[in-house]
């Protein structure tokens, strides 16, 4: 059985309502699927936009920064969003061109985390979102590293996701009218050959957990 969305005044999806979806795996699909977070608070009265990476634990989104950020320090109420496109959408008419994209809105109040051992695996989850397998393969952090790095949650029970599929939706007029080609164009993202650092030591082998990202 799936765990419904319960949408709140701020998280209920108004316009373009049809393509909301209300199942919580959708929320969790698209947050697994993005790799860069968009988190949006208030700071001396004006908005502020950050771009981070991010990791999902169950139903707490984890965020990390560096601790000397007044306003990652600072930050209360948020809102997070991630986007996936999965492709530009070619219409017939100018004001009917779209994308195929999935997104999730959180809202709810930050979390600073203090614990160690929540801390250390909120970090974990950061890094395996990005980097899957490099947690047991580098160098885990230092004090003086943990120190200098703010790490946040934010409960995922107050969020929205819209998902766009399919092809475009032309006026009767302009289908009939046959003029101009229309379809899609989707967007596949796809990993290039490992770059080995210029300074590496020994030629040391590419490790799997990258090879296996590739």
């Amino acid at each position: 059985m799936t765990t419904q969305l319960s949408p709140t005044e701020r998280s209920t999806v108004r316009r373009g309502a049809h393509r909301a979806s209300t199942d919580r795996a959708d929320l969790h699909a698209t947050l697994d699927a993005g790799l860069i977070c968009h988190l949006a608070m208030v700071v001396d009265g004006s908005p502020r936009v950050l771009p981070t990476g991010y990791g999902r634990l169950d139903d707490t989104l984890y965020l990390h920064g560096s601790s000397g950020a007044r306003s990652l320090r600072e930050a209360d109420e948020v809102c997070a969003s991630v986007t996936v496109v999965d492709g530009v959408v070619y219409s017939r008419s100018m004001m009917h061109h779209s994308m195929n994209y999935r997104s999730a809105v959180i809202h709810g109040r930050a979390r600073h985390v203090t614990d160690p051992g929540e801390r250390w695996e909120a970090l974990r989850v950061i890094t395996e979102h990005l980097a899957p397998g490099s947690w047991d393969h580098a160098r885990q952090p230092n004090k003086k590293e943990l120190a200098a790095t703010a790490v946040i949650a934010l409960d995922l029970a107050e969020a929205s996701v819209k998902i766009r599929t399919g092809g475009p939706g032309d006026d009767a007029e302009d289908i009939e009218a046959n003029e101009a080609w229309a379809g899609v164009l989707p967007l596949h993202r796809t990993w290039g050959d490992p770059v080995p650092a210029a300074d590496l030591v020994s030629d040391l082998p590419v490790p799997e957990h990258v090879l296996r990202r590739g």
